[in-house]
């Protein structure tokens, strides 16, 4: 017995009593109709199993329907929550996301991007290509949109105050009787430097000067690795900003293997707030980035550059939030 031949839009057309321009027109999005034609049509699609061929759709529209999404690393809970910000939007407006995990290899990141291009309407990138890299992306014809400020003439960008954070999180570890503190940081991010900016000015209106120490990669490995040499030598902070709550959670972990107390001997905080860092023993202070918010709010940004409703630049600037919590708990 020949397999059963899957419905067309003819097929459709003619459960519902329209012509096939009709039904392509209600499919694409491309016109209204009265509520007992497009009755009509749904219950035709939904009785005959219709399923639009997206590979057909785009060669008619130009268009996928697709965005794309490249994030630095997927298994980083930030970087999670802004997929599902952007998702979720998405998914509102009739659109899939296609999401590529550049797996903090800098290398290779601009081989995956032009990739990734080809496949989508538009692109949301947490980048860290040097802003002269950028001119092959503009290139491409296609909107983007980045995590991050570019200062560069027709960018959108969104981002969360992270000088603003660092900041807040300088003034509370003072403010808890903190004096030695040190910015564990991730200079390869584009980022990094303005956190650096805003913990040396809160700790400059005490009289302080932050240390610096760098991981090779913000993560919780990266944060573990460089413990024994932050924390085991006669200069040892009382206090140590890091890069991201995965840098944070390694250092913890490993300080507490090494018989060193948080926050009794060193106060530990982080960035991003993500779900685990409530449930750390002791629980972790850090700033909440709006993880999630900058998803949608990038995913707003792309859909008004794909509909032609906004041409320039446009920066959104999310305000961060503190989360105080037992890891910078005061000083006795």
């Amino acid at each position: 017995m020949p397999p059963k031949r899957p419905p067309t839009i003819r097929d459709v057309a003619a459960a519902a009593g329209v012509s096939t321009a009709t039904v392509s027109k209600f499919l694409n999005g491309l016109q209204r109709f009265t509520p007992d034609v497009e009755k009509r049509l749904a219950e035709a699609i939904t009785s005959l199993g219709y399923r639009l061929n997206q590979q057909a759709r785009s060669m008619v529209t130009g268009q996928t329907r697709t965005f794309g999404l490249a994030v630095q690393d997927v298994r980083n809970p930030h970087f999670a929550n802004i997929i599902k910000g952007a998702n979720r939007i998405a998914l509102e407006q009739d659109y899939n996301l296609l999401v590529v995990d550049v797996q903090e290899r800098a290398a290779h990141e601009r081989h995956l991007l032009e990739a990734l291009t080809g496949r989508v309407d538009g692109l949301i990138v947490s980048s860290r290509l040097p802003d002269e890299a950028l001119d092959w992306l503009s290139d491409l014809g296609k909107p983007v949109v980045f995590f991050g400020r570019r200062d560069a003439p027709g960018m959108r960008c969104v981002r969360t105050d992270g000088h603003r954070a660092a900041y807040m999180l300088g003034r509370h570890l003072v403010e808890t009787g903190r004096r030695r503190i040190t910015y564990l940081g991730f200079p390869s991010a584009r980022w990094d430097s303005e956190r650096l900016a805003g913990l040396t000015e809160a700790l400059a209106e005490s009289g302080l000067t932050p240390q610096q120490h760098a991981v090779e990669l913000p993560t919780m490995e990266g944060g573990q690795h460089e413990a024994s040499a932050l924390l085991l030598n006669s200069q040892r902070p009382d206090a140590v900003v890091c890069y991201n709550d995965l840098v944070a959670i390694g250092l913890m972990h490993e300080a507490q293997s090494l018989g060193i107390r948080i926050p009794e001997d060193v106060a530990i905080t982080g960035f991003d707030d993500i779900p685990v860092a409530a449930f750390m023993q002791p629980a972790l202070t850090t700033v909440n980035m709006r993880s999630e918010e900058q998803g949608e709010a990038a995913m707003k940004l792309l859909l008004e550059a794909v509909r032609g409703e906004s041409t320039n630049a446009s920066d959104v600037l999310l305000e961060p939030r503190l989360v105080p919590r037992a890891s910078t708990a005061r000083m006795a």
